[in-house]
């Protein structure tokens, strides 16, 4: 509908085609339509009543002067600014998010290779539970294969993570089956899976070949129905690993889901307490809905991971087994060592570990978790001030 408003119409003071200057007089001088005195039409604007934006008044109102209208004109540009637009918000939620799982799956990926690695090492006399002989040795690593010593093994994980969400997907629609009952048959699908990207994350990048990203998938098939790459007799069967994988699996859903659920209420109980420095609305809202989510999951994540991690390297150890793996020397980083070990199952690998290792050695590589998760942190910490500034300038 094309609008009918005059083109120097201002909302105040007009009245049919005529508009006297305020220096001449005080009143309105209008065209009457009925032959009326002007003193009738004082209290009264002749502006059609649909135009659109037109302040008309009812009657008895007071038409307001000339005087006025350069004030209320001015005031039109000490109006606050519109607040950043909803695509603007959703921007930042994804960015933030993106953000949080680039760094747990790819920046952080050079940690989680490591850490395996010390785990399955159990010739190591440096435990590296300390984060700076970590970084020195994965330093020595990289500087003698190259980057790609610490970047190995990437794509298999994400095609777990893949079979793993898949799995679990289709089970619980096509089955009622309750919670407890689904993880463990997500565990146990993904289980050869795992095996087989355990061995590309942890194998020397000096013997190893260039891979597929689908060998993991052939390399787990093979694994159940017994082909593929040749193994040694020490190799576990598979029914040997359901304990401890599963065991594990669904120890770190407990814990992480549970401590997720109390950081992200505290959060939330106490974040309307703290409003913005500013008074922007849009920033609070923003912060109140992707960060709480995010610093929880950070926390559950972390918890879950430090409690969990001597059940970690159990199952690590029992998964690496009679796989004729070679690993990098965690102990200089220069040098290559074969796994030959010789458990029996995850009994007799806990007292093997407690007796020749001591308590410590179940947290072999535990210096390369905390290097994980601080610069997890740090990510985060960063991605929120640069969101932060962008709202407030929006």
């Amino acid at each position: 509908m094309t609008s009918r408003r005059p083109d120097n119409f201002d909302g105040l003071g007009y009245r049919g085609n005529v508009r006297e200057d305020p220096a001449y007089s005080g009143l309105y001088s209008g065209r009457s339509f009925n032959n009326s005195s002007s003193v009738d039409l004082q209290n009264w604007v002749t502006t059609p009543p649909d135009i659109p934006g037109s302040r008309n008044l009812h009657f008895g109102d007071r038409t307001p002067q000339f005087e006025a209208a350069p004030a209320a004109q001015g005031a039109e540009d000490t109006l606050p600014t519109a607040p950043p637009s909803e695509q603007l918000n959703r921007f930042a939620g994804f960015g933030i998010g993106l953000a949080s799982l680039f760094t747990e799956n790819v920046l952080a990926h050079p940690c989680i290779v490591f850490r395996r690695q010390c785990q399955v090492n159990y010739h190591a006399s440096c435990y590296h539970l300390s984060p700076f002989t970590a970084i020195s040795v994965m330093y020595n690593v990289t500087k003698s294969q190259g980057p790609k010593a610490l970047w190995k093994g990437m794509g298999s994980t994400f095609v777990v993570q893949g079979v793993t969400l898949g799995t679990e997907g289709i089970i619980s629609e096509c089955t009622p089956l309750p919670r407890s009952h689904l993880l463990f048959l997500t565990y146990v699908v993904a289980m050869p899976f795992y095996s087989a990207s355990l061995i590309e994350t942890v194998q020397s990048e000096i013997i190893r070949d260039n891979p597929g990203i689908l060998d993991c998938v052939k390399e787990g098939v093979g694994r159940v129905v017994g082909m593929g790459i040749p193994h040694s007799k020490r190799l576990l069967p598979l029914w040997g690993l359901v304990l401890p994988t599963v065991l594990h699996g669904v120890l770190h859903y407990v814990v992480s889901s549970t401590v997720q659920k109390l950081v992200l209420f505290l959060l939330r109980r106490r974040g309307p307490a703290k409003q913005p420095a500013d008074g922007s609305e849009t920033v609070q809202t923003m912060l109140d809905a992707y960060f709480p989510e995010l610093a929880a999951s950070f926390v559950a994540s972390l918890c879950a991971d430090v409690l969990l991690y001597p059940l970690e390297t159990v199952m690590h150890r029992l998964h690496i087994q009679g796989t004729r793996t070679i690993i990098d020397n965690t102990d200089l980083g220069f040098e290559v060592l074969p796994i030959n070990t010789q458990y029996e199952g995850i009994r007799d690998c806990i007292n093997v570990i407690r007796r020749e290792e001591g308590t410590l050695g179940f947290y072999k590589g535990f210096g390369s978790i905390v290097v994980q998760y601080s610069l997890h942190a740090a990510v985060l910490q960063i991605t929120k001030v640069i969101y932060n500034t962008l709202l407030q300038n929006a």
